[in-house]
């Protein structure tokens, strides 16, 4: 794995908003059918149940306790140092997407260099706006990154409204680097009905590695949880990692929303 020069480096993090859910049924005191509730009316208690309560604020040790581990995964991972895991950038990823494949060109090449880029640079929903936090696994050839960050919740909605585009902008399309041509294609797949929001994908990308053939496959996922998300990279040149990404997005949202529910998460699985 390389890194590129030209690209930032990563900040991550995660955070969480409670909503409080207000269920009334009552009639007025003279039993009238105004719509009112011991002085409040329907239209107040409709605007109560749509607004969110405060967001609690992630901590920099809250988003570290988020953090999934071996357990929440199982199968051989092995967590390794968190220097390693924020250096790790696949080669395969760099490349300049070849505009002349996309009917709408201009538009369309530019999300997928998009994705390839932040795939290249861990930044997948933009850059957090407060904590940041990220832990690497390792199993053969394949890798597991782990994010938990705190971000603008417009900005997070759309990073994951756009990543929702993807499966039809990008669904195949050609990269070159430095003469060599790569295929790639990308497809939506499902995750846990978690959180408050979640997109997953998954990136094919076939080339070569060394002057052979190779095939680097990544499932992706991100789940929002109020102004934090969770983002996942699974995968490698060893095939798809989805049972252990499915696990992680399951395990990991649960850990984010005890961390800001201000409970300890449970114990892991295993």
């Amino acid at each position: 794995m390389t890194r590129r020069p030209s690209r930032l480096v990563r900040v991550l993090s995660p955070a969480l908003a409670a909503g409080a859910l207000l269920c009334t049924t009552a009639c007025s005191d003279d039993g009238g059918t105004d719509g009112s509730v011991q002085g409040v009316t329907a239209s107040q208690v409709a605007g109560k149940r749509q607004s969110p309560s405060p967001t609690a604020t992630l901590s920099t040790d809250g988003a570290r306790t988020a953090l999934i581990t071996e357990a929440d995964i199982e199968d051989d991972w092995t967590q390794v140092k968190d220097t390693e895991a924020e250096n790790w950038h696949d080669s395969l990823l760099i490349g300049t997407v070849d505009v002349s494949g996309f009917l709408t060109a201009k538009a369309q090449a530019s999300d997928c260099q998009r994705l390839l880029d932040s795939l290249f640079d861990d930044d997948l929903l933009g850059r957090p706006s407060g904590a940041s936090e990220l832990r690497g696994f390792q199993q053969g050839d394949s890798r597991l990154l782990y994010q938990v960050a705190s971000y603008d919740r417009n900005g997070l909605q759309d990073s994951l409204n756009w990543l929702g585009t993807l499966p039809e902008k990008c669904d195949q399309f050609t990269v070159t680097d430095g003469g060599e041509k790569r295929t790639v294609q990308v497809i939506e797949i499902s995750l846990p009905k978690v959180g408050d929001a979640r997109q997953g994908l998954r990136v094919t990308v076939q080339g070569s590695a060394g002057g052979d053939d190779a095939t680097l496959t990544l499932d992706v996922a991100a789940v929002r949880v109020g102004d934090d998300a969770i983002t996942v990279t699974a995968g490698g040149l060893d095939g798809d990692e989805n049972d252990s990404a499915q696990q992680a997005v399951q395990q990991g949202t649960q850990r984010l929303k005890d961390v800001l529910a201000g409970k300890s998460p449970a114990p892991s699985p295993n």
